[in-house]
């Protein structure tokens, strides 16, 4: 997880869901404008009304990870950087057969990977 971890590194929310380029960044703001709108006109206002909404809340970043090639996750991580030899057997194949050929990137393999993952039952292609 990147919150608390054996290395001591840290990534708080803003490294994940704020794009650091200026541009990007306004349009996230603005994006994230209705999550406040949802807080206040009671479509998320209790922890219960979040947790039923959340797979749906979830599913939305996750569509916009993927479709920015998870520029987030890029900006400290870089797979021209990586040292395969140094990741586990099964990391290494898939790192270099989907993320180094473009045919995935991050959210498709590391959904979870700040956040506990919400009811994921029914989900098309979750085992």
């Amino acid at each position: 997880m990147h919150f608390t971890n054996h290395a001591g590194v840290r990534a708080t929310c803003p490294d994940c869901h704020v794009p650091h380029n200026w541009t990007e960044k306004i349009a996230r703001k603005m994006q994230v404008s209705k999550e406040v709108w949802g807080t206040l006109f009671g479509t998320i206002s209790i922890r219960e009304k979040f947790l039923e909404k959340r797979l749906e809340l979830a599913k939305h970043e996750w569509t916009r990870l993927k479709s920015n090639d998870t520029l987030e996750c890029r900006n400290c991580h870089s797979e021209e950087y990586m040292d395969f030899s140094r990741q586990s057997p099964r990391a290494a194949v898939a790192h270099q057969k989907y993320l180094v050929t473009g045919e995935k990137t991050c959210i498709d393999c590391h959904k979870g990977i700040a956040h506990e993952l919400p009811n994921m039952s029914g989900v098309e292609g979750w085992n």
